[in-house]
């Protein structure tokens, strides 16, 4: 049986893996950004907090994503609430870093010209930093998302459901056609996701840019 057989005849759980997919990452990603964003920004000013915080995260990142999960089982259970918060966690360093990266490359002389006009730091912050720093900030959040849809594959094993389900039966089973409709979906997935996010940070984006 080839995967677009498999795909036809099992359309409806096809779909709701994928729904759960999706739901899962965008659930992990849409928290880092309400953390991670205004993190960086906070960062900006103090390098000793910059140098704690970012190690810690970057310390996170280098966990493997099965530990990540074993380690989150013992306080949270199964399930997809540890799911999105192991994921969460490995969304957190991108964010982060690109936000603070990004706020951090905006040229001295722009905010010396700024505060020259006569505009106060919120002013400086929210209409010259935040535009000029939309690129780097989105693309932080690309990397995020992308990473999430590949990592919440494993999720599958605490339960948490999603398009890991085909994968880790196939493998159990030897069902390729399974396998595939599992991989297959979740590349598409990362990729349609980037695409979207691509158009977002072009439409936010300022035009001087």
């Amino acid at each position: 049986m080839g995967v677009i057989t498999y795909i036809s005849n099992n359309f409806d759980q096809v779909i709701d893996a994928t729904l759960q997919h999706i739901q899962l990452s965008f659930a992990a990603v849409l928290l880092a950004c309400l953390i991670g964003i205004p993190l960086g920004f906070l960062l900006i000013n103090n390098k000793t907090l910059s140098a704690i915080v970012l190690n810690i995260a970057n310390v996170l990142q280098t966990i493997p994503s099965l530990a990540m999960f074993a380690l989150v089982m013992p306080f949270m259970g199964i399930g997809p609430k540890p799911a999105i918060f192991a994921l969460f966690l490995y969304a957190l360093l991108p964010i982060i870093k690109n936000t603070y990266i990004g706020i951090n490359s905006v040229d001295a002389a722009i905010r010396q010209a700024a505060v020259g006009m006569g505009m106060s730091r919120h002013q400086i912050m929210f209409q010259i930093e935040v535009p000029l720093a939309v690129p780097v900030i989105m693309g932080g959040v690309r990397i995020a998302t992308v990473t999430c849809i590949g990592v919440t594959t494993i999720a599958t094993l605490i339960a948490a459901g999603g398009l890991g389900d085909f994968i880790y039966r196939g493998l159990s089973t030897f069902d390729i056609p399974m396998i595939l409709t599992g991989a297959i979906f979740s590349a598409l997935l990362a990729l349609g996701m980037d695409f979207l996010l691509g158009l977002l940070e072009n439409k936010l984006t300022s035009k001087g840019l």
